[in-house]
């Protein structure tokens, strides 16, 4: 067999590549598929027709071309995400959102507009990664607070945070690689604010774009949990005590209602054996007061979260002599589920008391649920009937055992996990440290991800099976693939023949239009190639094209800096995208679809102004 040479390797390479990205964007073969058979092609490719060094060895070996799937960005992306479902569980963000939220006088949409700006900005004075690390989970709970997708709002914010590093040099590791590429060229390198005003005004346009528009072109996709639990409005009766420490007390009503109590219902306050019945004129609460109040499941998790003195069991006397209930232990899993009494059940006619269903269950009743009336007792008291449904906190391992009752149907759909609050401390003290090391540059990202990980597991902020869950295998297949993909391009020059093509492309006198088309060639090529390796590639190209014209090539290296970073098209194009990939449950569709044009409305706005701004 007559071995090819490299320009049809280069070109078969290029057949992958478009397949790849075609077959993702299709969607017609699920993404770890599609990203498998382009390893796999490459692998069959180059092992019967090697790509020979200056030594005689194959530059895309075996070992070359499965190397990606041990790649520190990868490595650091998948612990950045464990990393992130550890502040999750904790509920560590939830302040930071509210904060975000009252700042913007309860509006959800100006809240994550506040949120947008404020990544930015922080993008162009330290490292990304720890910011959108730190900002999904908020983003997260604001999107739930305004009743939106998450899906609507993940995907602008590693947008956001892409055109903040656009700003100063310290933004992205890509503009250093400009710098010193410059530096290795003889020109002068960048200063810190060397191009921060078109930079600046280009991340402005684009923000625009990001915080309006993107959001309308992204679905509002659930996750899997929040498609089968959904946002119910059904209304739980629950009964709620008023503990010492809780912000509740000497809480007062004004016009016969509870500020503080907004999002639920209180239908009655018992104190002692004195029982107060709405309107609430007068009525202070004090330690000991046991609220009846109605409200969704949402409402009463959220209420209860928030007030740590608020004791949510309606079941929580115990008579003397009985067992205690098992107490949760650190990375426990809390879950919250539906359980309904089946029609034969034996606790039907009984009420919770009777039943002790927290030291027979080991699980606690929050609330209860009757469609047929409205009831004003304390759930204690209440008779269950046939199709009630409790609303049930505890262990996941106490509630799987319910399955086998027969008095009760679980219903699975409903279950969702909890927050370990007590455990919020520990994990914002560790990822703040990551955070620090990082921006800081005291060790290398892909260390510090690493040790914040562990570090999760060790402090109990999660367990293994949770921070496996956060490892999405779409992810470690497609970045996998993509770097296969770029290694190929590379070893049988097809990104010398891109670069090549775009100082032909771009063969015009006049440096404005040069300089335009040169930005959106490089614009293009960065979501197929990484960030960095457009940057390297195509600096040279920029300092020779201004020196073949006679002008300065301080423009066209800034046209770099920000071409190199408009990675918007695809999730393999920049990091960030591919954190923001499973929280935010995208394909790789919605990227081009919300990304491309964006390219162009960058692409446009630094056409327009850079020229103007240089003088060219």
């Amino acid at each position: 067999m007559t071995a090819p040479g490299t320009d049809v390797l280069m070109w078969l390479t290029f057949a992958v590549i478009v397949a790849a990205i075609a077959l993702y964007a299709w969607e017609r073969f699920t993404l770890e598929f599609t990203s498998a058979g382009a390893i796999a092609v490459l692998l069959v490719l180059f092992h019967l027709f090697p790509v020979a060094d200056a030594a005689g060895a194959n530059r895309l070996d075996a070992v070359r071309l499965l190397s990606g799937f041990a790649d520190p960005a990868l490595i650091t992306v998948l612990c950045m995400l464990v990393i992130g479902q550890g502040l999750a569980r904790t509920g560590a963000l939830r302040r930071i959102a509210r904060d975000i939220l009252r700042l913007a006088r309860g509006s959800g949409q100006l809240a994550i507009a506040i949120t947008l700006l404020l990544t930015m900005v922080l993008s162009g004075v330290s490292n990304n990664t720890p910011i959108v690390l730190v900002l999904i989970p908020v983003m997260q709970a604001l999107a739930e607070q305004g009743r939106r997708s998450s899906s609507t709002v993940m995907i602008p914010l590693s947008y956001a945070a892409i055109l903040g590093g656009m700003t100063t040099l310290i933004g992205s590791s890509t503009n250093l690689l400009v710098s010193g590429s410059l530096e290795d060229l003889g020109e002068e390198p960048f200063g810190m604010f060397s191009f921060t005003v078109p930079g600046l005004v280009v991340a402005l346009v684009g923000l625009v774009y990001v915080g309006f528009v993107a959001p309308r072109l992204l679905p509002a996709r659930a996750s899997m949990a929040g498609a089968l639990v959904g946002s119910s409005g059904r209304q739980y009766l629950a009964q709620i005590t008023v503990g010492g420490s809780s912000a509740l007390v000497g809480h007062a009503a004004r016009a016969g209602m509870f500020p503080g109590l907004t999002d639920v219902t209180v239908q009655m306050v018992q104190r002692g054996e004195h029982a107060e019945l709405a309107p609430f004129e007068g009525v202070t609460l004090g330690p000991g007061d046991t609220l009846v109040v109605a409200g969704t499941r949402k409402a009463l998790v959220d209420l209860l979260s928030r007030d740590k003195g608020l004791i949510g069991d309606a079941d929580r006397d115990s008579p003397e002599g009985e067992a205690p209930v098992t107490p949760a232990r650190p990375g426990d899993e809390q879950v919250l589920v539906e359980i309904m009494i089946a029609p034969a059940s034996r606790m039907v006619g009984q009420n919770l008391e009777q039943i002790g269903f927290r030291r027979r269950f080991g699980a606690i009743v929050l609330g209860l649920q009757r469609r047929s009336r409205m009831i004003r007792q304390r759930v204690t008291q209440i008779r269950l009937e046939a199709g009630d449904v409790l609303l049930v906190r505890g262990r996941r391992d106490d509630l799987r055992a319910l399955r086998a009752n027969p008095d009760m149907l679980v219903m699975e759909w409903s279950a969702a996990e909890l927050p370990n609050l007590h455990l919020a401390r520990r994990a914002l003290v560790i990822a703040g440290l990551v955070i620090a090391a990082i921006s800081f540059d005291l060790v290398p990202v892909v260390i510090a991800a690493m040790a914040g990980a562990a570090a999760m597991l060790a402090a109990s902020c999660l367990n293994v099976d949770q921070a496996g869950r956060a490892i999405d295998r779409k992810l470690v297949m497609l970045v996998a693939a993509a770097l296969a993909m770029g290694h190929a391009l590379e070893a049988t020059g097809g990104a010398s023949f891109l670069a090549d093509l775009a100082v032909s492309i771009a063969g015009h006198d006049d440096p404005a239009i040069l300089l335009s088309v040169f930005f959106l060639i490089v614009a293009l090529v960065t979501n197929v190639l990484s960030n960095n390796a457009a940057a390297v590639l195509f600096t040279p190209i920029a300092v020779n094209l201004a020196h073949g014209l006679g002008v300065d090539p301080t423009p066209f290296a800034v046209a770099v800096v920000i071409a190199a970073s408009c990675s918007f098209a695809t999730p393999i194009g920049y990091q960030t995208n591919l954190m923001v990939m499973a929280p935010g449950h995208y394909r790789f569709g919605d990227f081009i679809r919300a990304g491309l044009p964006l390219v162009f409305v960058v692409w446009l706005a630094f056409s327009l102004f850079s020229p103007v701004y240089y003088g060219l």
